[in-house]
């Protein structure tokens, strides 16, 4: 019988060097992920056929073997298909591989190839000959250009990072039942890039479990990799039924927590975006019903700033003049509006003339929120709100790229609203919302509209309410909150 994996013994060195994993995408999965992702196949299965894509050392497989050895199956009998496109890893493969079958009724077949070329090759031609799948795939963007993504849309595939290339390959390669875990970034599960990916796996196969890394630098840290990292579980072309999320701090399953959810609080029937939302113990505090309107259905929109800086260089001032629209950045905003801001390393301005006006707002009241925000950040959502006071003399308003901004048809919201919404936008209740569907670090006006609402009367009410507060302690605002939306 296989032995199991010593986590105590430091990992083998890859044969990739670090420059190559780079340029690959290729990173190694530490023995005690290996196991655990091994760990949550089904096991009620006597034979199998494994492909392992990416196959790396061949740890996955070795994990998946140990695993059916454990279940109470001595020798397991099938077949293990690893495809690995380095000849320098094929070649320790190889080595490992005849220990890691030594004794078992499994036969291997290495494939030295490129696992799209390989896999597209079986779609093209029909064929669906695994069982299982078992994958750390690698992660690199996919040019539009590329061979590889003119291979993936004849397979019917739309995708734009090879990590949700191989998942959705292996997934179109199982047989009906077939079951795929795979360790993968999280950030498939919103965003606009990710949304043709997140409806193939969805139409093909039901979500069993998906499990959070809560730490970002843990699950890869041999590698230094600065990820938030899930484990995936589906099973081919089978009923969706209520799912398990669980999570841990790292690999040795630190902080472990477990729970099951209805499909429903993972992937919205009213959702059209599709995100996949990752709830966890603070999802039941988070539930207000009040909040339940569409950002639309307020009649406000967000956007992206409207402007480009490096696009209108020659329209841009370090300090305003009287005719000049103020140009705000995230930097203008910090506990309080600042502007014009001595000494800031970005411009304070911009020309106001033909050439800029398609991208003013003529100034009023608006909400602002920051584009980028880490999950180590005390709030992932962070709003400002824009008052045309703080710009006297200034008829209108540039909207850095770096910036979402709340507004109505290009124009401000009341001031009650644009207050009561940039309230509501900072609760904890957001942020508990938001961080259960956003794994990176953006913050998107696609993820923001994803977001439910309260009622344009309820948040001009909450504006009303904030207006009268001599201070705005947030356990205030958010007792408030509770008490108004509950």
């Amino acid at each position: 019988m296989l032995q199991f994996f010593d986590s105590s013994v430091p990992e083998a060195q890859p044969a990739v060097l670090p420059t190559g994993k780079a340029a690959l995408g290729q990173y190694m999965t530490p023995a005690p992920i290996a196991a655990f992702m091994a760990s949550l196949f089904p096991k009620n299965f006597t034979t199998f056929r494994l492909l392992d894509a990416g196959a790396g050392e061949g740890s996955l497989t070795h994990a998946f073997l140990n695993a059916c050895c454990h279940a109470g199956s001595p020798s397991p009998h099938g077949e293990v298909s690893l495809i690995e496109y380095d000849a320098g890893m094929v070649q320790k493969l190889e080595k490992n591989l005849l220990q890691i079958v030594e004794g078992l009724s499994v036969t291997t077949h290495i494939h030295h190839t490129d696992f799209i070329e390989y896999a597209s090759t079986l779609v093209a031609q029909k064929q669906r000959p695994f069982t299982h799948a078992i994958l750390n795939p690698p992660y690199k963007k996919i040019s539009s250009r590329s061979s590889h993504r003119a291979l993936l849309r004849n397979a019917g595939i739309e995708t734009v990072n090879l990590y949700t290339a191989f998942v959705a390959l292996s997934l179109a390669l199982l047989r009906p039942g077939g079951v795929l875990v795979a360790i993968i970034p999280r950030s498939f599960c919103n965003g606009l890039y990710y949304k043709p990916f997140r409806q193939y796996i969805l139409r093909y196969a039901a979500i069993r479990r998906i499990h959070l890394f809560t730490s970002r630098t843990e699950a890869f840290k041999a590698d230094k990799v600065l990820q938030e990292n899930v484990i995936l579980v589906l099973e081919r072309e089978s009923e969706q039924t209520p799912l398990d999320i669980s999570m841990s701090k790292n690999g040795e399953m630190h902080e472990y927590r477990e729970a099951r959810y209805p499909f429903e609080d993972i992937v919205r029937p009213d959702d059209p975006e599709r995100f996949i939302r990752i709830p966890d113990n603070q999802w039941e505090q988070g539930v207000l019903r009040g909040a339940d309107r569409s950002l639309k259905s307020l009649d406000i929109e967000v956007s992206t700033g409207p402007v480009v800086d490096f696009r209108v260089k020659e329209y841009l001032r370090a300090m305003p003049q009287p005719e000049d629209a103020p140009l705000l950045y995230p930097g203008h905003f910090n506990g309080k509006t600042e502007w014009p801001k001595a000494n800031f390393k970005k411009p304070n301005a911009v020309v106001r003339c033909p050439e800029t006006m398609k991208w003013l707002y003529p100034n009023g009241h608006y909400v602002i929120v920051r584009r980028l925000s880490s999950k180590e950040e005390k709030r992932r959502v962070v709003a400002y709100h824009v008052r045309p006071e703080d710009f006297p003399g200034h008829p209108y308003l540039g909207f850095e790229n770096h910036l979402n901004v709340f507004h109505r048809r290009k124009h401000g919201l009341s001031a009650e609203l644009a207050r009561g919404l940039a309230l509501y936008l900072n609760s904890g209740f957001v942020d508990v919302l938001f961080r259960s569907f956003n794994g990176h670090t953006q913050v998107n006006a696609t993820d923001l509209r994803s977001l439910p609402y309260p009622s344009s009367d309820t948040l001009e009410a909450l504006g009303r309410w904030a207006a009268e507060q001599s201070e705005l302690a947030q356990e205030n605002v958010e007792r408030h909150l509770k008490a108004v939306l509950a």
